[in-house]
């Protein structure tokens, strides 16, 4: 093996990517273990076994599946994600893309919203002294608390989603652009109050670009924040998106599909971290 390859191997990188296979490995080698009849039978509740025995006497397979069945299941999810075959029976790609649809858009019109008034909050120590009681007050409110009055409301399921990741994505933005603006170093204002700059573009040349990276966490936080609850409000409102596919399996006692569910959930919560995480160090390297 020659020194390049020794590197290589031995890099940071290489023996955590090694050290994570391992760990996925011991896992599907536990689950295997604790799905075989016997181990199972040891775990399972009683209760739920009753309800097992039920769906078995009529046919219907219900036990926890193990690792194999859930490779069958996630083979035949990704071959036909997008079929549609009534309200009740769609692909999980439909089922993700009505969710990503609601996520990025209630964070969107939270953006819209949150960063414009977080400069001018920042921008004035008055301002953010009076507006702080409400702010905390608003704050440690769970978005969910906000569905019921948002379906009196707006009348549409679909919609109050939206509004709800809205209320939940405001916050992080709202605070963190409020802060990174009041954290803009006086030196810089100085000189820009100095030169005669306008406020307009004061704004846009000298305090965005000192502000981004904080005002970046705050959506990174946000976007993170969305994706837990839009799972949680489609759960409750039923309809379409993920967290309704994955309660209404719960209520077809699939489990396998559960898992899937779970997996789709976890994999594009990462991804949608990933992306405003890259665009937060792309930001910070320019500046």
């Amino acid at each position: 093996m020659d020194e390049a390859t020794r590197t290589t191997a031995g890099s940071p990188r290489a023996q955590a990517a090694l050290v994570s296979i391992l760990i996925l490995l011991v896992f599907l080698g536990a689950w295997h273990l604790a799905t075989l009849p016997k181990a199972a039978s040891q775990v399972v509740d009683p209760e739920y076994a009753k309800l097992v025995g039920q769906q078995a006497s009529t046919g219907q397979k219900s036990a926890f599946p193990t690792p194999s069945d859930f490779g069958r299941k996630l083979f035949e999810h990704l071959k036909d994600p997008f079929y549609d075959r009534g309200p009740n029976d769609k692909g999980i790609g439909i089922q993700l893309a009505y969710s990503i649809g609601r996520v990025l858009l209630g964070f969107s019109l939270a953006a819209a919203t949150a960063i414009p008034l977080g400069f001018l909050i920042g921008m004035s120590p008055l301002g953010y002294r009076a507006l702080d009681p409400y702010i905390q007050i608003l704050k440690p409110i769970s978005p969910l608390a906000w569905m019921p009055l948002a379906l009196f409301t707006l009348k549409d399921s679909g919609v109050s989603a939206i509004f709800v990741i809205f209320i939940c994505s405001t916050w992080p933005m709202l605070i963190n652009t409020a802060f990174g603006v009041a954290s803009v170093r006086r030196e810089w204002l100085n000189v820009a109050k100095t030169l005669e700059v306008r406020p307009f573009r004061k704004a846009m040349e000298v305090i965005l670009p000192a502000a981004a990276p904080t005002i970046l966490t705050g959506m990174r936080i946000s976007i993170g924040i969305a994706w837990l609850v839009i799972v949680a409000a489609e759960m409750l409102v039923g309809g379409t998106g993920i967290g309704y596919f994955v309660w209404n399996e719960w209520n077809n006692l699939s489990i396998v599909n559960i898992l899937s569910g779970i997996l789709a959930i976890g994999l594009v919560g990462m991804l949608l971290d990933f992306l405003v995480g890259r665009l937060q160090r792309a930001v910070t390297y320019f500046e």
